[in-house]
């Protein structure tokens, strides 16, 4: 998830035997996160570590379009992902949700305010619009998916949790409580994603099971990143073992 909305043109690959592969949705979907670009001067930010490249590479039988662009909406997937879907798609994956309510912006203002009723406030707000706008939004959404392509089989993928409540992010960490709400925005962004995607025939992919372990502040293994300084876009995204160990894994287990 980032800030900025732009959608670039989209980079495809020719439908091969064993039917198509379509991966739709924002960041989370492309490569920010893991510091490894196509071409960094490119807005939609696409790599080959990301867990629609990597599953496109173990099925190579399998036609790959990529339409996923950083920073994309759900009207930015409505009007320029879904008409690269067409009647022979076989695989959708679809992860958007997080720009619809300004989720980035929200947790920027939790790691620079000082005031936790100030972090939770602007975490609040994003939950309403998740609950009140983004609801129908989604279901707009996957109801163009399915008309897009009526025999594939759709993967709604959601988003982590990004912090260990009670770990340690040493003498710059936010408070528990801060750490708290922005958990809970994903997990309302996550309960809509799921109740949507049911009432359209749709496959959830629950990322958190797999990610809790590694949030931020967890002492291990660590999935996402956090504030980044040097690069502030790549901050809370899935890193290159989010994508290989987390996503393309939990993808795997649906898709076979």
């Amino acid at each position: 998830m980032v800030v900025a909305a732009t959608v670039a043109p989209t980079a495809t690959a020719a439908p091969k035997a064993d039917g198509k592969y379509v991966a739709i949705g924002d960041s989370y979907a492309v490569a920010p996160g893991t510091r490894t670009y196509d071409n960094p001067d490119d807005p939609c930010r696409r790599g080959p570590l990301t867990y629609p490249r990597l599953w496109a590479a173990q099925h190579p039988a399998t036609g790959f379009v990529e339409a996923s662009c950083s920073g994309a909406t759900t009207a930015d997937v409505v009007s320029t992902q879904i008409p690269q879907l067409t009647a022979d798609t076989t695989l959708v994956t679809v992860q958007v949700g997080g720009n619809d309510v300004g989720f980035v912006d929200v947790l920027t203002n939790c790691i620079l305010t000082i005031d936790d009723a100030d972090c939770i406030a602007g975490v609040e707000l994003a939950k309403q619009a998740a609950q009140g706008a983004l609801s129908p939004a989604l279901a707009q959404t996957y109801g163009a998916v399915r008309a897009a392509a009526p025999s594939a089989k759709v993967v709604v993928v959601g988003y982590p949790r990004l912090y260990k409540i009670g770990g340690s992010c040493g003498i710059f960490g936010l408070s528990d409580a801060e750490r708290s709400a922005m958990n809970s925005a994903a997990d309302v962004l996550n309960d809509i994603m799921a109740s949507r995607a049911a009432e359209a025939g749709f496959t959830f992919l629950d990322p958190r099971p797999a990610f809790d372990p590694h949030a931020l502040c967890s002492g291990g293994s660590e999935w996402v990143t956090s504030l980044e300084w040097d690069k502030i876009n790549e901050s809370y995204h899935p890193n290159a073992a989010g994508h290989r160990d987390g996503y393309l894994a939990a993808l795997n287990s649906i898709t076979g």
